[in-house]
């Protein structure tokens, strides 16, 4: 499933930056025009995303991902647009996906949105310089980029060789702030030097943690470490947790799902489970949702950041032991 979620982002991505073509093939085409209400007066790089979609209810931005229910999205590159110009998408300069071309799409109605990832400079420490989207807190998702330009969903009736026209004038607006510090779960974050001096400026990483029952009430007591490895979640997701009966309505996937995760709470506080801190690490990054922990030389020192900078800090604030004979890791 990672590496089927890796080549869908792939698809709505772009690492060989190239402007758009100031000329257009004959046939289908989608222009859209990002106004400067909503993406300001600068000059627009990035990439534009058009998302087509059939299903009846929902946002076609949030409809697009690797599974055989994916809707359509088409996707360019763009370099130094100005706002309020049309920004025009052709079977020559846009990649489809599922559907390749633009030009294979059925003609019919459809309700569509578009969505521009905006683009920054990165001046890394090995001199390069290099154009990608900066996490801003969303996990690395364009379609939820608080920020991003966007149109509203619009249904639209699609013609073999006929053109859609689109005004995003809206903007994907901030996420909802991170759930609080409770008696279990707690959040850390830090500004990591080993990132920040390679990617050229500020970098952090986070973690949330899962604290064991009987934290505050045995202030001397220090706990083993348990990392769990996954993708970005807003929320602790390592098996998942619940403080209370699921309700009885509840049917299907999401039924045995509460039910495990109300199992582990209950396994969790009443002494049937370890006394450990459950790290979960948060590095999403510019280029994915998060760094598979490894260091690179695209992403930078991520794995020594995770193990040198944020897993010591997190025992410091949440009195771990901070040895290695006290440390494990789960997941991937």
């Amino acid at each position: 499933m990672r590496h089927a979620a890796l080549l869908c982002s792939l698809v709505v991505s772009s690492f060989a930056f190239a402007a758009a073509p100031a000329k257009h093939s004959a046939g289908p085409r989608i222009e859209v025009t990002v106004t400067p209400a909503a993406a300001g007066s600068a000059p627009l790089t990035g990439r534009i995303l058009v998302a087509v979609s059939k299903a009846a209810t929902g946002e076609p931005r949030t409809q697009i991902d690797e599974s055989y229910e994916s809707q359509q999205v088409f996707g360019m590159d763009v370099t130094g647009a100005a706002p309020g110009t049309p920004i025009v998408l052709d079977d020559a300069s846009a990649y489809g996906y599922p559907i390749r071309h633009l030009a294979d799409l059925p003609a019919g109605e459809y309700t569509v949105q578009a969505v521009f990832n905006r683009y920054e400079e990165f001046h890394l420490a090995n001199g390069k310089t290099v154009l990608l989207p900066p996490d801003k807190g969303e996990g690395q998702h364009w379609n939820t980029k608080p920020g991003n330009p966007m149109s509203k969903p619009v249904k639209m009736t699609f013609a073999k060789n006929g053109a859609l026209t689109i005004t995003a004038d809206a903007t994907i607006p901030e996420p909802p702030a991170p759930a609080p510090d409770t008696k279990y779960i707690r959040h850390v974050r830090i500004r990591s030097e080993l990132l920040s001096k390679f990617w050229g400026r500020e970098m952090f990483v986070s973690a949330i943690v899962l604290l064991p029952e009987g934290f505050d009430s045995h202030p001397d007591a220090h706990y083993p470490t348990v990392v769990y490895q996954d993708h970005f979640h807003p929320n602790f997701s390592a098996i998942g947790w619940r403080e209370t009966p699921p309700p009885a309505d509840l049917q299907g996937r999401e039924a045995s799902r509460a039910k495990w995760q109300y199992a582990f709470y209950q396994a969790w506080t009443n002494g049937t489970l370890p006394h450990v801190l459950i790290v979960e690490p948060q590095h999403a990054n510019p280029y994915y949702d998060d760094s598979y922990a490894v260091n690179s030389a695209s992403i930078g020192p991520y794995g020594d950041a995770i193990t040198q900078e944020l897993i010591p800090a997190v025992e410091k604030k949440l009195r771990g032991i901070g040895q290695g004979w006290a440390r494990a890791t789960y997941g991937g």
